[in-house]
Protein backbone atom coordinates (compact mmCIF):
# COMPACT_ATOMS: atom_id res chain seq x y z
CA UNK A 1 0.00 0.00 0.00
CA UNK A 2 0.66 3.52 -0.77
CA UNK A 3 1.71 4.72 3.23
CA UNK A 4 2.73 8.53 4.68
CA UNK A 5 4.36 7.86 7.70
CA UNK A 6 4.23 10.19 10.70
CA UNK A 7 6.43 9.98 13.87
CA UNK A 8 9.42 11.12 16.14
CA UNK A 9 10.93 8.99 18.76
CA UNK A 10 12.95 5.84 18.78
CA UNK A 11 9.30 3.63 19.59
CA UNK A 12 8.10 5.05 15.91
CA UNK A 13 11.35 4.46 13.98
CA UNK A 14 10.83 1.02 15.14
CA UNK A 15 7.11 0.90 13.39
CA UNK A 16 8.85 2.72 10.41
CA UNK A 17 11.73 0.36 10.12
CA UNK A 18 8.68 -2.75 10.22
CA UNK A 19 6.90 -1.33 7.28
CA UNK A 20 9.34 0.09 4.91
CA UNK A 21 10.10 -2.74 3.16
CA UNK A 22 6.74 -4.30 2.68
CA UNK A 23 5.26 -1.41 1.39
CA UNK A 24 5.57 2.23 -0.35
CA UNK A 25 5.97 4.61 1.96
CA UNK A 26 6.03 7.85 -0.01
CA UNK A 27 6.99 10.06 3.12
CA UNK A 28 7.64 10.96 6.51
CA UNK A 29 6.20 13.66 8.55
CA UNK A 30 8.27 14.07 11.66
CA UNK A 31 8.73 16.79 14.19
CA UNK A 32 11.46 19.63 13.63
CA UNK A 33 15.37 18.92 14.56
CA UNK A 34 16.48 20.29 17.67
CA UNK A 35 19.81 20.98 19.78
CA UNK A 36 20.66 18.53 21.47
CA UNK A 37 24.06 18.38 24.20
CA UNK A 38 26.63 20.69 25.31
CA UNK A 39 27.08 22.14 22.01
CA UNK A 40 23.61 22.62 20.64
CA UNK A 41 24.38 21.06 17.75
CA UNK A 42 21.04 20.17 15.16
CA UNK A 43 19.62 16.39 16.19
CA UNK A 44 17.57 14.08 13.39
CA UNK A 45 14.56 12.56 15.36
CA UNK A 46 14.82 9.12 15.30
CA UNK A 47 12.25 8.73 12.41
CA UNK A 48 14.13 10.94 10.40
CA UNK A 49 17.19 8.94 10.47
CA UNK A 50 15.34 5.87 9.58
CA UNK A 51 14.21 7.61 6.73
CA UNK A 52 17.23 9.74 5.14
CA UNK A 53 18.74 5.65 5.48
CA UNK A 54 16.38 4.35 3.01
CA UNK A 55 16.16 7.54 0.56
CA UNK A 56 12.65 8.64 1.99
CA UNK A 57 11.08 12.17 1.81
CA UNK A 58 10.90 14.03 5.09
CA UNK A 59 8.62 16.52 5.88
CA UNK A 60 8.67 18.93 8.91
CA UNK A 61 6.15 20.78 9.65
CA UNK A 62 6.11 23.15 12.89
CA UNK A 63 2.66 23.54 13.59
CA UNK A 64 1.05 20.81 10.30
CA UNK A 65 -2.19 21.76 11.23
CA UNK A 66 -1.47 25.49 9.64
CA UNK A 67 1.11 24.17 6.85
CA UNK A 68 -1.66 24.10 4.02
CA UNK A 69 1.28 23.68 1.67
CA UNK A 70 2.49 20.49 3.28
CA UNK A 71 -1.55 19.38 4.06
CA UNK A 72 -2.19 19.78 -0.06
CA UNK A 73 1.08 17.85 -0.85
CA UNK A 74 0.20 15.26 1.19
CA UNK A 75 -3.20 14.78 -0.66
CA UNK A 76 -1.32 15.05 -3.84
CA UNK A 77 0.03 11.63 -3.16
CA UNK A 78 -2.58 10.13 -2.74
CA UNK A 79 -1.79 7.68 0.13
CA UNK A 80 -3.47 4.62 0.98
CA UNK A 81 -3.35 4.94 4.58
CA UNK A 82 -1.56 7.30 6.86
CA UNK A 83 0.06 5.84 9.87
CA UNK A 84 0.84 7.64 13.12
CA UNK A 85 3.17 6.87 15.84
CA UNK A 86 3.92 9.39 18.67
CA UNK A 87 4.38 12.14 16.37
CA UNK A 88 3.80 15.09 18.76
CA UNK A 89 1.28 16.83 16.91
CA UNK A 90 -2.44 16.83 16.76
CA UNK A 91 -3.77 16.30 13.38
CA UNK A 92 -6.93 18.21 12.11
CA UNK A 93 -10.09 16.60 9.92
CA UNK A 94 -8.66 17.38 7.38
CA UNK A 95 -5.70 15.44 7.20
CA UNK A 96 -7.49 12.57 8.86
CA UNK A 97 -9.82 12.09 6.37
CA UNK A 98 -7.09 12.29 3.59
CA UNK A 99 -6.66 8.72 2.55
CA UNK A 100 -8.25 6.00 1.54
CA UNK A 101 -8.54 3.56 5.09
CA UNK A 102 -7.47 6.81 7.08
CA UNK A 103 -5.26 7.06 9.73
CA UNK A 104 -4.20 4.51 11.85
CA UNK A 105 -2.41 4.54 15.22
CA UNK A 106 0.14 2.52 17.12
CA UNK A 107 -1.03 3.10 20.76
CA UNK A 108 1.27 1.77 23.93
CA UNK A 109 -1.58 0.55 25.91
CA UNK A 110 -4.77 -1.45 26.12
CA UNK A 111 -7.00 1.29 25.16
CA UNK A 112 -9.82 2.67 26.37
CA UNK A 113 -7.25 2.24 29.49
CA UNK A 114 -4.52 5.20 29.72
CA UNK A 115 -5.42 7.10 26.50
CA UNK A 116 -2.88 10.35 25.72
CA UNK A 117 1.13 11.35 26.08
CA UNK A 118 2.41 8.64 28.60
CA UNK A 119 0.75 5.65 28.63
CA UNK A 120 4.38 2.97 29.32
CA UNK A 121 5.18 5.13 32.34
CA UNK A 122 1.74 5.26 34.04
CA UNK A 123 1.14 1.91 33.67
CA UNK A 124 4.21 0.72 35.45
CA UNK A 125 3.15 3.85 38.19
CA UNK A 126 -0.33 2.19 38.37
CA UNK A 127 1.05 -0.92 39.21
CA UNK A 128 -0.54 -2.47 36.49
CA UNK A 129 0.63 -6.02 35.38
CA UNK A 130 -0.65 -6.23 32.06
CA UNK A 131 -0.47 -3.74 29.51
CA UNK A 132 -0.03 -3.98 25.44
CA UNK A 133 -0.50 -2.31 22.09
CA UNK A 134 -3.66 -0.60 20.13
CA UNK A 135 -3.62 0.02 16.57
CA UNK A 136 -6.22 2.29 16.55
CA UNK A 137 -8.25 3.79 13.46
CA UNK A 138 -7.86 7.70 14.56
CA UNK A 139 -10.58 10.06 14.77
CA UNK A 140 -10.60 13.74 16.49
CA UNK A 141 -10.30 12.71 19.89
CA UNK A 142 -7.64 11.87 21.84
CA UNK A 143 -6.72 8.19 21.55
CA UNK A 144 -10.36 7.42 21.48
CA UNK A 145 -11.29 5.95 18.06
CA UNK A 146 -11.97 2.45 16.70
CA UNK A 147 -9.88 -0.03 17.93
CA UNK A 148 -8.87 -2.44 15.13
CA UNK A 149 -6.27 -5.07 16.62
CA UNK A 150 -4.55 -5.73 20.04
CA UNK A 151 -1.72 -7.55 21.55
CA UNK A 152 -1.41 -7.53 25.66
CA UNK A 153 2.28 -8.59 27.30
CA UNK A 154 2.74 -9.07 31.16
CA UNK A 155 4.59 -6.44 32.90
CA UNK A 156 7.80 -7.83 34.65
CA UNK A 157 7.65 -7.34 39.00
CA UNK A 158 10.99 -5.20 38.84
CA UNK A 159 10.36 -4.01 34.85
CA UNK A 160 10.96 -0.19 34.20
CA UNK A 161 9.48 2.17 31.98
CA UNK A 162 12.74 1.75 29.88
CA UNK A 163 12.61 -1.82 29.88
CA UNK A 164 8.48 -2.01 28.66
CA UNK A 165 9.30 0.64 26.23
CA UNK A 166 11.49 -1.69 24.29
CA UNK A 167 9.35 -4.60 24.27
CA UNK A 168 6.12 -2.30 23.42
CA UNK A 169 8.17 -0.73 20.26
CA UNK A 170 9.05 -3.96 19.12
CA UNK A 171 5.25 -5.14 19.87
CA UNK A 172 3.70 -1.77 17.72
CA UNK A 173 6.13 -2.68 14.87
CA UNK A 174 4.95 -6.14 14.45
CA UNK A 175 1.34 -5.64 15.14
CA UNK A 176 1.19 -2.93 12.72
CA UNK A 177 2.48 -5.56 10.16
CA UNK A 178 0.02 -7.72 11.05
CA UNK A 179 -3.11 -4.91 10.59
CA UNK A 180 -1.91 -3.10 7.29
CA UNK A 181 -1.70 -6.89 5.85
CA UNK A 182 -5.67 -6.82 7.19
CA UNK A 183 -6.64 -3.65 5.86
CA UNK A 184 -5.00 -4.08 2.44
CA UNK A 185 -6.99 -7.82 1.84
CA UNK A 186 -10.10 -5.89 3.51
CA UNK A 187 -10.14 -8.15 6.56
CA UNK A 188 -10.68 -5.91 9.42
CA UNK A 189 -13.33 -4.17 11.29
CA UNK A 190 -13.03 -1.78 14.59
CA UNK A 191 -14.10 -1.91 17.90
CA UNK A 192 -15.62 1.11 19.09
CA UNK A 193 -13.60 1.96 22.57
CA UNK A 194 -15.97 1.94 25.76
CA UNK A 195 -15.61 5.74 27.13
CA UNK A 196 -17.03 4.69 30.72
CA UNK A 197 -13.90 2.62 31.49
CA UNK A 198 -11.52 4.80 29.72
CA UNK A 199 -8.59 6.31 31.80
CA UNK A 200 -5.59 8.92 30.74
CA UNK A 201 -2.26 8.82 31.07
CA UNK A 202 -1.05 12.66 31.69
CA UNK A 203 2.37 13.84 30.38
CA UNK A 204 5.46 13.10 32.28
CA UNK A 205 6.94 16.62 34.47
CA UNK A 206 10.02 16.42 36.66
CA UNK A 207 8.57 17.11 39.59
CA UNK A 208 6.64 13.94 39.45
CA UNK A 209 9.11 11.86 40.33
CA UNK A 210 10.05 13.52 44.08
CA UNK A 211 9.16 10.59 46.19
CA UNK A 212 6.55 11.02 48.54
CA UNK A 213 7.82 9.17 51.53
CA UNK A 214 4.29 9.38 53.04
CA UNK A 215 3.11 6.67 50.86
CA UNK A 216 3.23 3.27 50.85
CA UNK A 217 6.17 1.49 50.01
CA UNK A 218 4.84 -0.42 47.11
CA UNK A 219 3.33 2.57 45.56
CA UNK A 220 7.15 4.30 45.90
CA UNK A 221 8.31 1.23 44.17
CA UNK A 222 6.11 1.81 41.44
CA UNK A 223 6.57 4.93 40.92
CA UNK A 224 10.87 4.88 41.09
CA UNK A 225 10.12 2.11 38.16
CA UNK A 226 8.14 4.30 36.25
CA UNK A 227 9.70 7.54 35.99
CA UNK A 228 13.05 5.73 34.70
CA UNK A 229 14.78 6.92 32.50
CA UNK A 230 12.76 10.34 32.78
CA UNK A 231 12.02 12.39 34.58
CA UNK A 232 13.86 9.96 37.22
CA UNK A 233 12.58 9.38 40.93
CA UNK A 234 14.79 12.06 43.32
CA UNK A 235 14.56 12.62 47.35
CA UNK A 236 16.27 15.62 49.13
CA UNK A 237 19.18 14.54 51.80
CA UNK A 238 19.49 18.08 53.47
CA UNK A 239 19.39 20.14 50.61
CA UNK A 240 21.45 17.68 48.22
CA UNK A 241 19.36 16.44 45.70
CA UNK A 242 19.54 12.76 45.06
CA UNK A 243 18.43 10.46 42.18
CA UNK A 244 16.92 7.08 42.66
CA UNK A 245 18.02 4.47 39.70
CA UNK A 246 17.48 1.31 41.32
CA UNK A 247 15.60 -0.08 44.70
CA UNK A 248 13.16 -2.72 45.61
CA UNK A 249 10.64 -3.12 48.40
CA UNK A 250 10.23 -4.32 51.95
CA UNK A 251 6.57 -4.85 52.86
CA UNK A 252 7.68 -4.96 57.09
CA UNK A 253 7.15 -1.86 58.88
CA UNK A 254 9.96 -0.32 61.13
CA UNK A 255 9.91 2.39 64.12
CA UNK A 256 11.01 6.40 62.92
CA UNK A 257 9.72 8.76 61.41
CA UNK A 258 8.73 8.57 57.50
CA UNK A 259 11.62 9.66 55.72
CA UNK A 260 14.34 8.05 57.79
CA UNK A 261 16.80 5.76 56.86
CA UNK A 262 16.84 3.18 59.38
CA UNK A 263 19.97 1.29 58.19
CA UNK A 264 23.06 1.73 55.71
CA UNK A 265 25.00 -1.19 54.47
CA UNK A 266 26.94 -2.03 51.10
CA UNK A 267 23.28 -3.82 50.23
CA UNK A 268 21.03 -0.77 50.39
CA UNK A 269 20.10 2.59 52.16
CA UNK A 270 16.57 0.97 53.85
CA UNK A 271 14.35 4.19 54.49
CA UNK A 272 11.16 4.26 56.31
CA UNK A 273 7.89 4.94 54.27
CA UNK A 274 4.52 5.57 55.39
CA UNK A 275 3.54 1.55 55.35
CA UNK A 276 6.84 -0.51 54.69
CA UNK A 277 10.55 0.44 53.60
CA UNK A 278 12.35 1.19 50.12
CA UNK A 279 15.78 0.01 50.00
CA UNK A 280 17.47 2.30 47.48
CA UNK A 281 20.59 -0.03 45.70
CA UNK A 282 21.67 2.29 42.94
CA UNK A 283 21.67 6.35 43.17
CA UNK A 284 23.17 9.48 41.57
CA UNK A 285 24.02 13.10 43.18
CA UNK A 286 23.16 15.56 40.50
CA UNK A 287 26.37 16.18 38.45
CA UNK A 288 27.92 13.11 39.65
CA UNK A 289 27.95 9.79 38.21
CA UNK A 290 25.32 6.36 38.73
CA UNK A 291 26.34 4.16 41.42
CA UNK A 292 25.41 1.02 43.71
CA UNK A 293 25.36 1.94 47.01
CA UNK A 294 28.93 0.46 48.40
CA UNK A 295 30.22 3.03 45.42
CA UNK A 296 28.62 5.69 46.80
CA UNK A 297 29.42 5.62 50.46
CA UNK A 298 33.35 5.70 49.77
CA UNK A 299 32.17 9.22 48.63
CA UNK A 300 29.73 10.02 50.88
CA UNK A 301 28.09 9.46 54.47
CA UNK A 302 24.75 8.75 54.76
CA UNK A 303 24.21 7.65 57.94
CA UNK A 304 21.03 6.04 60.16
CA UNK A 305 18.13 8.50 61.50
CA UNK A 306 18.79 11.62 58.91
CA UNK A 307 15.88 12.08 56.97
CA UNK A 308 14.67 11.90 53.36
CA UNK A 309 12.01 14.30 51.70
Amino acid sequence: MKVVFMGTPDFAAYSLESIVNLHDVLCVVTQPDKPKGRGQKMQFTPVKEVAVKHNIEVLQPNKIKEEKEVIEYIKSLNPDVIVVVAYGQILSSEILNIPKYGCINVHASLLPSLRGAAPINWTIINGDSVTGVTIMQMDEGLDTGDMLLKSEITIGDSETAGELHDRLMNLGGNLLVEALDKIQDGNIKGEKQDNSISSYAHMMKKDLGHVNWNDDAKRIYNLIRGVIPWPGAYTYYNDLVIKIWSASYVSDDFNGDIGEIIKVDKEGILVKAKSGAILIKELQKIGGKRLDVASFLNGNTLASGEILK
